[in-house]
């Protein structure tokens, strides 16, 4: 057991997300080696899998998700992740009681019960038998037709959350920009139920090789577990973890993934909801530098797009996109001469993924 400074915390929490020298070479391994990307933002979750590749542009990701190669759907907390269809089964079948309590006194409110999900289900069912995939317009009017209840607004929204949790729905591919749904069986192989220790097991196993250090609130907040089911699965995966401290508190990792000696530093722009950002509970362990220079500022108030420094966050970023990409940086610590040549290698790096040239708006602090 040793002990670990903020600083370090980033810096390996960046290496073990594959954001430094990444290797590799296929969305699928990405979204794999991370067990589930949060992908409310889906241009941005697009451009989160690419940062953590060798070479991976957006038409390259969108065709994957096309194929059925890479999945969306509401898993884990109750927002929108990318996962595999070789785990879409067992971690909604590990998460999803925990998301249905969560979604129980929003159902009141819209007067949604079992008999209601029933009949929107089946009618999701007829819809899209035979591979239709059709879009949430299209799934709407379908329940129209059938007489379920005032299906329009929210109430469709929880009644397709519904299906996705029980298994009956999942994302199939877009349709211009519009996203549609497919059965769940159609596009997710068959298995056998897991045992929910062997799932506490995956789960906790690749959270902590791809987050750690972090601790078990941050498992439990990231995962939609309990702290209890947090801790369970830090127990059953003991084997596979190491130990350390920070101001007093636990912190695990993979005993395999220790630090490297790589001290470079490395510029990022990070996408909305992040993973290396939204996947922890306490996200101090980025915001040091900027506490510096504003230790009132609010690190939460950053969530969104942001620039990091090996790292350490040091300002945000807006995109408006077309033929040619407007990027506004909004920089909130100052920077030397190396770090704004870094800052600008990323702004690059997003041009080649977009496969369109960007041009920078302006640049309000550390220009």
């Amino acid at each position: 057991m040793g002990s670990v400074t903020s600083n370090s915390i980033a810096r390996l929490r960046l290496e073990h997300q594959h954001l430094v020298a990444p290797k590799l070479s296929d969305p699928t391994d990405v979204v794999r080696a991370l067990g589930a990307l949060q992908s409310q933002d889906y241009a941005g979750a697009k451009w989160a899998i690419a940062q953590r590749s060798t070479g991976l542009t957006d038409a390259a990701i969108e065709r994957a998700f096309a194929r059925g190669a890479i999945l969306r759907t509401h898993v884990l907390r109750p927002t929108w992740h990318f996962v595999l269809p070789e785990d879409a089964r067992w971690m909604l079948e590990l998460t999803a009681p925990r998301i249905v309590a969560a979604m129980a006194y929003h159902n009141r409110q819209l007067e949604l019960d079992g008999k209601v999900f029933r009949r929107s289900q089946a009618v999701f069912e007829r819809a899209l038998r035979g591979g239709q995939q059709l879009t949430r317009v299209e799934l709407s009017a379908a329940l129209q037709r059938a007489g379920v209840m005032h299906s329009t607004g929210q109430r469709v929204n929880q009644m397709l959350m519904q299906a996705e949790l029980d298994r009956l729905i999942i994302s199939g591919g877009r349709r211009g920009k519009q996203f549609t749904y497919a059965l769940f069986d159609a596009r997710v192989p068959t298995a056998s139920p897991r045992d929910r220790d062997a799932a506490l097991d995956d789960l906790a196993r690749r959270y902590f090789a791809t987050r750690g250090p972090a601790t078990v609130q941050d498992f439990a907040w990231w995962s939609g577990l309990t702290v209890a089911d947090a801790k369970r699965g830090v127990d059953i995966a003991a084997a596979f973890l190491a130990r350390e401290t920070h101001a007093g508190a636990a912190y695990w990792r993979a005993r395999s993934r220790a630090a490297s000696r790589r001290v470079k530093p490395l510029g990022h722009l990070l996408a909305n909801f992040d993973e290396l950002v939204i996947g922890f509970r306490d996200r101090a362990a980025f915001a040091e530098r900027l506490r510096r220079v504003r230790p009132n500022h609010r690190v939460d108030g950053l969530i969104g797009h942001v620039v990091c420094i090996d790292g350490q966050i040091v300002g945000g970023w807006r995109r408006s996109l077309g033929r040619t990409v407007e990027l506004t940086l909004q920089l909130l610590v100052p920077l030397t001469t190396r770090e704004r040549e870094l800052v600008r290698r990323a702004v690059e790096r997003y041009g080649e993924f977009l496969e369109a040239p960007v041009r920078l708006r302006s640049r309000s602090a550390g220009r």
